[in-house]
């Protein structure tokens, strides 16, 4: 294992002690809007401290970029951590067992080692540029659907940006009129995991923040898929609209897309 992916899942393991510490005591989380429809808890917190020490000890120069705590700026720039202590923290607070750490490394601007760890299950998603992905040591790759018949899709609802909900729910009604089902779990992070393992054939979003597909792009990519933004362009990191599935399904994923976005999401 990478060096720096090893430090990686030595910080997704401590922050993923910490969350699961926290879900068996709810009594003790606090948790506080941030913004609308956007909550964060003390465990959010307390998590992403576990793995900006756990970096730091080993890597004191790096830059740590966080959800909660944004950029910790080192002194080499040249590396970055992208990290989301608590991906689906509106299914932690509601006692819903499905949520994540999302850990990334950038380097010069390129994502080069990934870890999704899933603490309730124990389901470590690993990925080193070039190097394929893992889930638990063992390698995983996505799904061989030709195209949207009968595969399972994965999607979030866009409940931040509530003013696209007619371009996503026709873009949802599409996608589900020619697909077998539809999961909306509400943890992007383990969204693009599940394509990676071939557990879902496709996955989209709109609106995404860097932490919540840094790593799962990686690792998705690393296992056989292709990322996209919403016109098959490579400019999703910028966006956080992105689609991801194997070439196949993805191509009759963008086919759908295409038919409903507006203006506004086609330019992005």
């Amino acid at each position: 294992m990478h060096p720096m992916l090893n430090i990686a899942v030595r910080a997704a393991r401590n922050a993923g002690h910490v969350i699961a510490k926290g879900f068996a005591n709810p009594d003790n989380t606090e948790t506080r809007q941030k913004g609308l429809n956007d909550f964060v808890t003390n465990v959010d917190l307390d998590a992403e401290n576990a793995i900006v020490n756990t970096i730091r000890k080993s890597y004191p120069e790096h830059t740590i970029i966080g959800e909660e705590c944004g950029e910790l700026t080192g002194s080499n720039p040249d590396y970055q951590w992208v990290v989301d202590a608590l991906d689906g923290t509106t299914n932690f607070v509601n006692g819903i067992p499905h949520f994540a750490v999302s850990i990334a490394l950038k380097v010069k601007g390129r994502t080069e080692q990934a870890v999704i760890y899933d603490p309730i299950r124990d389901e470590l998603f690993s990925a080193s540029r070039g190097a394929g992905a893992q889930l638990n040591g063992y390698r995983i790759r996505t799904g061989k659907a030709k195209d949207l018949t009968s595969t399972v899709l994965a999607t979030g609802f866009p409940f931040k940006q509530k003013h696209h909900a007619d371009a996503y729910l026709g873009m949802f009604k599409d996608m589900f009129i020619q697909c077998a089902d539809i999961r909306r779990a509400g943890a992007a992070s383990l969204d693009l995991a599940y394509v990676a393992a071939g557990r879902v054939d496709g996955y989209w979003e709109l609106g995404l923040k860097p932490w919540d597909f840094a790593a799962g792009s990686l690792i998705a990519r690393e296992a056989g898929a292709i990322v996209t933004d919403f016109v098959g362009g490579h400019h999703f990191e910028r966006s956080g609209n992105l689609v991801c599935a194997n070439p196949k399904v993805l191509k009759s994923m963008l086919a759908t897309i295409r038919e409903h976005l507006p203006e506004s999401l086609a330019q992005a």
